[in-house]
C-alpha cells in the first residue's frame, strides 16, 4: 500500500476538490490549491488531479485551465477537471449511477436542467434558493438515463458518483480494484457534504484556508456559527485535517479537541531567484498586494498612511489588486488628500518586479488562513508591516518585519514611519526576509504533507465501512 521510503507518498491516487478554483476570482485560494497539486506530484503522486464542481460553462472552464497553464501553476491542462464539463461531454458514467426513480418519493421543488449539445436533458439539479445548507439536502438529483430516470441522494450523491467514477477508471487502468483514492477537500461545502463517505477504499483529507473566527476575527473564544460551526462538528470524520498555521491548529484543538488527525501543513510558495539588495530599492516605496475586499481592511492602511506621508512627505504607497471596494477606497484616498502619494493600480501579473522595487510590504488584513502574499513578499527580500491578525502574519514574518496590535492604526503608521526613516534597520530586516520565506518552500513543506497523508492512508478509515 505504501512506498518504501518515508519521504515519498503512499501509493494511491490523489485528487484535490474545490467548489470553484479560478485565478482572478478566488484570490490566494486559487494559487494555494495548484501549489498543493504540484507538491503532491513532486512527492510521487501519479498524475494528481485538481477538480471543481461549479456550474460555469465549458468555455469558462477552458479559459480557466489555460490561465493556470499559462501562469505556470499547472503543467498540463488535463490535470484540471470539472464535474459538469464531464457530465456534458460523456454522461455514460452518470447514467449508471443512482437508483431507479420508480418508487422514489417525488420532490416538488424547482429544478435546473443540464442538457447535452443536442439540448437533451442529462441531469436535473434541485434548486434550493436562500438555503445555506443546500449542499446537505437529500432533495433528489434526477439522472435522465436512456433506460429511465434514476435518482441520486442530493449533491453528495452526485459528487460521490463522479469521484467514484474517477477512482474506478484509475483502478481499471492499474488492474487493482482495491486501489486507494485520497480525496483532499479544499472547500468546506464539499467536505461537509461528503464527510460520511464510507467506502473503505477512500481516505478523506480536509485542508483549511481561512480563519474560523467571526468578526472582529481576533477573539479565539468568540462563538463559531454557520458553516464553520457545522464543519467543526464533522472534523473527527476526516482521516487528516491540514491546518496552515500552528496557531490555528492549537487554538482549535484546545477549544474543540483534536481527534488525533490534526497536522500543520502550510501552503508552499516558489522562492524564485535571489532578490535584489536593500540598497537597490526605492527607499520610500511601500507596496500592498491584495484583493480590495472587506477582509483586507485597506481603509485602515489608508488612514495610517495619512500620518506616514505627513512624517515622510516623499513616501509613496502603491496598492495592487482589484475587488468590490475599489471605488470606495479611491473615494477615501481623495477624501484624505492622499492622491499625490497613493495609487490604486488594479490587478497585476508582475508581482516580483513590483516587490523588487519596493522597500516595505504592508498588509492590513483582518484575518487570514496563512497569508501567502506575506511569504511571497519575504521571498523577494521585503520587510513586512502587518496587524497581528489570526492567522498567519506573526508566524510568517518571524523576525523579518513588524507586527502591531490588531486595528491599531497609530502603531501601524509608527511601524511604517520607523522603517522608512531607518535605512539600516530596513536593510537588516530585508536580509532576514529570505530565510523567513524559506520555511514555506516546497522542500520545507513536503515532509509535513507526506507525513499527514501517510498517517491518513496507513490508519483505517474513520468512517464506518459499508
Amino acid at each position: 500500500m505504501t512506498n518504501a521510503t518515508d519521504d515519498a507518498l503512499p501509493d494511491a491516487d490523489y485528487v484535490l476538490v474545490g467548489s470553484r478554483i479560478a485565478l482572478g476570482l478566488d484570490g490566494g485560494f486559487a494559487v494555494a490549491v495548484p501549489a498543493r497539486l504540484r507538491l503532491l506530484e513532486e512527492a510521487g503522486a501519479p498524475e494528481p488531479l485538481m477538480l471543481s464542481v461549479d456550474g460555469q460553462t465549458p468555455e469558462a472552464h477552458a479559459a480557466q485551465r489555460r490561465a493556470f497553464v499559462d501562469g505556470g501553476h499547472v503543467a498540463d491542462a488535463s490535470r484540471i477537471r470539472n464535474l459538469f464539463d464531464e457530465v456534458v461531454a460523456d454522461p455514460s458514467w452518470l447514467f449508471a449511477a443512482g437508483e431507479p426513480a420508480a418508487g422514489t418519493a417525488p420532490w416538488a421543488g424547482e429544478y435546473r436542467v443540464v442538457t447535452d449539445a443536442a439540448d437533451r436533458p442529462i441531469v436535473s439539479l434541485p434548486v434550493l434558493r436562500d438555503d445555506p445548507t443546500w449542499h446537505l439536502s437529500d432533495a433528489p438529483v434526477v439522472v435522465h438515463a436512456p433506460g429511465g430516470d434514476r435518482v441520486l441522494r442530493g449533491f453528495r450523491g452526485l459528487y460521490g458518483a463522479w469521484l467514484t467514477h474517477i477512482a474506478d477508471a484509475r483502478r481499471r487502468a492499474v488492474g487493482d480494484p482495491d486501489r486507494l483514492l485520497v480525496v483532499m477537500f479544499e472547500s468546506r461545502q464539499i467536505g461537509e457534504a461528503m464527510a460520511d463517505w464510507d467506502d473503505p477504499r477512500v481516505r478523506l483529507v480536509h485542508t483549511v484556508h481561512n480563519s474560523h473566527l467571526p468578526a472582529p476575527h481576533d477573539d479565539p473564544d468568540a462563538p463559531v456559527t454557520g458553516m464553520w460551526q457545522r464543519w467543526l462538528a464533522t472534523v473527527d470524520r476526516y482521516d487528516a485535517v491540514l491546518w496552515p498555521t500552528r496557531a490555528q491548529r492549537d487554538e482549535v484543538a484546545a477549544r474543540f479537541g483534536d481527534p488525533g488527525t490534526f497536522h500543520v501543513v502550510p501552503n508552499p510558495i516558489d522562492l524564485g531567484s535571489e532578490p535584489p539588495s536593500a540598497a537597490s530599492r526605492d527607499p520610500r516605496s511601500v507596496v500592498m498586494l491584495n484583493r480590495l475586499a472587506p477582509q483586507k481592511r485597506v481603509d485602515l492602511a489608508l488612514r495610517a498612511w495619512a500620518r506616514v506621508v505627513a512624517e515622510v512627505p516623499e513616501a509613496r504607497l502603491d496598492i495592487y489588486g482589484d475587488g468590490p471596494l475599489r471605488d470606495e477606497l479611491q473615494e477615501l484616498v481623495d477624501e484624505l488628500g492622499l492622491a499625490a502619494s497613493v495609487t490604486l493600480h488594479g490587478a497585476t501579473g508582475d508581482r516580483d518586479a513590483i516587490f523588487d522595487r519596493a522597500a516595505v510590504f504592508a498588509t492590513s488584513t483582518a484575518f487570514e488562513g496563512q497569508g501567502l502574499s506575506i511569504a511571497e513578499a519575504l521571498a523577494r527580500g521585503l520587510p513586512v508591516v502587518s496587524f497581528d491578525a489570526r492567522y498567519g502574519p506573526r508566524e510568517a514574518i518571524a523576525d523579518a518585519g513588524v507586527v502591531v496590535p490588531p486595528r491599531d492604526v497609530e502603531a501601524f503608521a509608527d511601524a511604517l514611519i520607523g522603517l522608512l526613516q531607518d535605512d539600516r534597520r530596513r536593510a537588516d530586516l530585508s536580509s532576514r526576509a529570505r530565510a523567513a520565506a524559506a520555511a514555506f518552500a516546497p522542500d520545507a513543506i513536503r515532509p509535513a504533507l507526506v507525513a499527514a497523508l501517510r498517517a491518513a492512508v496507513e490508519n483505517p478509515s474513520r468512517r464506518a465501512p459499508r
